[in-house]
């Protein structure tokens, strides 16, 4: 059978003529298309329900592949410097006892205030007051807040500030204003100093 032929055997078909029940009647041409649709069919349904889940399951597990990888090289880097890590371990410790051992503790706070005290009268200043606040409890410190109200020259309020900076304690500054005098020449400066505890706990 020619293709002209085979063409003008499907024009000529009459699709109402086709029944299921008796298949083995349909022209050659008919079953061969109905078996290759039926076919491709079943490839199509074959990827959807077995294909498609491999390649879904498939990504997932690439997925996880690029996982491990990572956890596996910060792993492997972590273990290749285990040793260089130790020793950081023990420099951070040391650093950080040598900075706890700048924080004053409760009975030590008197001989700090006697040393600001003592800072801004070798500045040339007059101390008007130094006055403790309330304590600011933070999650491993406690702040202690101190005003200091001092009056004197510019250059002899830089020289305080100097000296309270070279403390063996931490000491930091925050807050200050300054204003003239309304009874000489002299300026008043107000200043929040804080210093700070390790909390125990």
């Amino acid at each position: 059978m020619s293709f002209q032929d085979t063409l003008r055997d499907l024009r000529e078909l009459d699709l109402s003529e086709l029944s299921f029940e008796n298949i083995g009647s349909w022209p050659m041409v008919v079953k061969v298309l109905f078996w290759l649709a039926a076919f491709v069919l079943v490839l199509l349904l074959g990827y959807w329900y077995t294909i498609a889940d491999l390649r879904a399951r498939l990504a997932g597990a690439e997925g996880r592949e690029q996982q491990l990888k990572q956890e596996f090289s910060d792993k492997a880097f972590k273990a290749a410097n285990l040793d260089a890590l130790r020793k950081q371990m023990e420099e951070m410790e040391v650093s950080f006892g040598a900075l706890v051992a700048q924080l004053p503790s409760d009975t030590e706070v008197p001989g700090l205030l006697e040393d600001i005290t003592n800072k801004g009268l070798e500045a040339g200043l007059e101390i008007k007051s130094i006055k403790l606040e309330p304590e600011q409890v933070k999650e491993f410190y406690i702040e202690l807040p101190i005003s200091i109200v001092v009056s004197g020259g510019y250059h002899d309020f830089g020289t305080f500030v100097s000296g309270i900076a070279s403390l063996p304690r931490i000491v930091t500054l925050h807050d200050f204003s300054i204003s003239p005098n309304k009874d000489g020449p002299s300026l008043t400066m107000s200043i929040s100093a804080k210093t700070y505890r390790y909390k125990d706990a």
